[in-house]
């Protein structure tokens, strides 16, 4: 298969970059009169179905790209560029909404924005900065803790620290490894 940029892995991760502010719009912009006599349920419920959607682009876009070997250099910049841009977007919206704790969700922050400068060092050194086993693991303890949270569901407010906690272990991890010269 052709390694361009534009195959089908660049093209689902593209859609996740359009999917954040609309999540995010959704979330944060209730009172816009495209959204006003929308009841907020079903603001949670497109919010929610906009993340699901998001969610599954993000597995298959890595999934199709090794796959039928289409990982391409853009690719690399665009996938968790979206990943931030959509965790980034769902949380700046439930802090809005009142859902999530502000102290949370700046220590997520904060860990995401400190390992992705970490890994452009990596990088520059030119190492490998795969995804490791306890990022992977974050990602999906945010995922769940920002549907919960965005259907308002009781136990959101623990899962998010619990993602918290994940959230702040595997950017030790990532520094520790480094620290190691791993």
């Amino acid at each position: 298969m052709t390694k361009g940029a534009l195959n089908l892995p660049n093209i689902l991760a593209f859609s996740r970059l359009l999917m954040a502010p609309l999540m995010l719009w959704l979330l944060a912009y209730r009172e816009t009169p495209l959204l006003q006599g929308i009841h907020s349920s079903w603001l949670d419920y497109y919010a929610a179905l906009v993340f699901v959607l998001a969610s599954v682009t993000d597995f298959f876009d890595g999934y199709v790209a090794r796959l039928c070997d289409q990982i391409t250099p853009l690719g690399k910049i665009i996938d968790p560029l979206a990943d931030k841009m959509l965790t980034l977007a769902a949380f700046l919206g439930l802090v809005v909404l009142g859902r999530a704790d502000v102290f949370a969700i700046f220590l997520i922050l904060s860990r995401e924005f400190f390992i992705t400068g970490l890994r452009v060092v990596i990088v520059g050194e030119g190492k490998d900065v795969s995804a490791s086993w306890m990022g992977k693991v974050k990602t999906v303890a945010q995922m769940f803790a920002i549907g919960f949270l965005t259907m308002d569901w009781p136990g959101g407010t623990l899962l998010l620290w619990v993602a918290v906690a994940i959230t702040l272990y595997s950017g030790y991890e990532y520094v520790r490894d480094y620290a190691r010269g791993k």
